[in-house]
């Protein structure tokens, strides 16, 4: 809420990255809601999370809805800062704040369909045959179906976007030096991609590789929950709290830190078209 407040009072709301923060910020803010949603329910009624429920089904769906929206944003903010590297020296292309608008209707539409699925009937709740035994009435091929492409989009999109940023930085770093030109800005830019970038992926790897080996796990276990009972269901509550604190790093990483980083890049899509030519010859 604070980064919603917050960005809503300055005036550069405008900006295509200040969209997508914000829209970042009520994905964190719907996650940290149901994840406090499914833990009144963990108080109230402990038996009715880890056997399952038609009472469950709403807040585990809110609850992938908001972090596929988390996960979408994420990889939207690291396409938007890779566009605004690469093509920060050509005049036919400009992300402007309706592309950045477009791409959060597409974030929400594609989270919101892919989480409701279950309340559409992909549950198992009249067949046990295949329910999942940490995120019951889930079934198990639905937890796969969304764990697998996300997990591959969330960590493989951000690669190559954040690496091709350091990489364009570096090179255009070199051709200034060979000009003969201060070079402070590009290396003090590319130090601040190379820090965001890992900050990101480790935050990303802490919060969502156990969730992954949680439903790897649900997918060739055969025992009963009763046997389970209780160290995967901690398990379980513990990948829980690692998503919600994901919801506290990311206004950390890309609201206090950004500041810096967009000054840095601000800077480069500055220069003069007379001093590429130069630096090109």
């Amino acid at each position: 809420c604070t980064v919603i407040f917050t960005r809503m009072a300055t005036k550069d709301l405008h900006k295509p990255i200040s969209v997508l923060f914000c829209n970042l910020a009520i994905s964190d803010l719907f996650t940290s809601f149901s994840g406090f949603w499914i833990a009144m329910l963990f108080i109230t009624n402990p038996d009715m999370t880890i056997f399952g429920s038609k009472d469950m089904l709403a807040p585990y769906a809110l609850y992938t809805m908001s972090i596929l929206s988390t996960i979408y944003n994420l990889v939207s903010i690291g396409i938007e800062r890779y566009l605004a590297v690469a093509e920060s020296m050509r005049t036919r292309f400009r992300v402007a704040r309706n592309h950045s608008i477009v791409a959060v209707l597409i974030n929400w539409t594609l989270a919101f369909f892919l989480g409701s699925l279950p309340l559409m009937g992909w549950n198992c709740l009249q067949v046990e045959e295949n329910i999942s035994v940490l995120y019951s009435p889930f079934c198990v091929n639905y937890l796969i179906f969304i764990a697998i492409p996300n997990v591959v989009v969330a960590f493989m999109v951000p690669l190559f976007t954040y690496l091709r940023i350091i990489i364009i930085l570096r090179k255009r770093k070199l051709r200034m030096k060979a000009c003969g030109q201060a070079i402070g800005t590009y290396k003090s830019a590319e130090i601040q991609v190379a820090r965001t970038s890992i900050f990101i992926w480790l935050l990303a790897l802490i919060s969502y590789a156990p969730f992954f080996a949680g439903v790897v796990f649900d997918a060739t276990n055969h025992q009963c929950p009763t046997e389970l009972y209780p160290g995967v269901y901690i398990f379980r509550n513990c990948t829980a709290m690692l998503i919600t604190m994901n919801c506290l790093g990311n206004p950390i990483i890309y609201t206090l830190k950004i500041k810096t980083l967009g000054a840095k890049l601000k800077a480069l899509k500055c220069l003069s078209t007379n001093r590429i030519r130069a630096c090109t010859i």
